[in-house]
């Protein structure tokens, strides 16, 4: 997270080097990444600088991270859309919060797309993380309360297939578009990744490999 509480979403690469005494157990380097779920920092390179020496002393030689913004990745596919994440924005809420969603009066239709997007395995109470695209017609939604309701599931325990029926729901019943489609690609679990997808519209979604699945 920033200064802010907002959460940030990366892809790491980290190189360890074959002279190190140590190899990294992949569970326990699973969940140390995971500790930094709700952790602020000021900057990307204060996140590096740390994970650079924690992971040397595990490894017991000098280990290199790069962070890489999701959008800046190699791309295999991308959902299509306007990428809310970079919106500065101020987090209070970190459990569904429908209140944040709000609408302006002209009509459009847009395509607007967030990689923030995190929920918790009811089960396990592991991390779900997830890209999500959401299209629609109708009333002008507020992007930055959009944003922040997304966010806002960063807490919540429920199944993948139900978060996304619940964001469905409740745009469509704070926001009255004419036409709504949510879709959302979760990041694998257990070698599975699952991609609920949600419309008021008949037909199939496509089935884009995105960079982090």
């Amino acid at each position: 997270m920033n200064a802010q509480g907002k959460p940030l979403v990366r892809i790491g690469e980290f190189r360890i080097p074959a002279s190190s005494s140590h190899i990294i157990e992949s569970k326990s380097f699973k969940l140390y990444l995971n500790s930094f779920n709700l952790t602020r920092f000021q900057s990307d390179a204060e996140v590096v600088a740390r994970m650079q020496q924690d992971l040397s002393e595990a490894a017991g030689g000098k280990v290199l991270v790069r962070l890489i913004k999701v959008n800046d990745a190699a791309a295999i596919e991308r959902l299509q859309g306007e990428c809310l994440d970079d919106l500065p924005l101020t987090v209070t809420h970190y459990s569904p919060a429908p209140e944040c969603l709000k609408t302006a009066s002209r009509v459009v239709e847009e395509s607007l797309v967030s990689h923030l997007l995190k929920s918790n395995c009811p089960v396990t109470g592991q991390p779900d993380w997830a890209s999500i695209q959401i299209r629609y017609k109708g009333p002008a939604i507020d992007h930055t309360g959009l944003l922040a309701y997304l966010i806002s599931y960063r807490e919540k325990g429920d199944f993948h297939e139900q978060c996304v029926e619940n964001i469905f729901m409740d745009i469509w019943q704070a926001c009255k578009p004419q036409k709504l489609t949510v879709y959302a690609r979760y990041l694998r679990r257990g070698g599975l990744d699952i991609n609920p997808y949600r419309s008021s519209l008949s037909g199939e979604p496509g089935n884009p490999r995105l960079s982090r699945q």
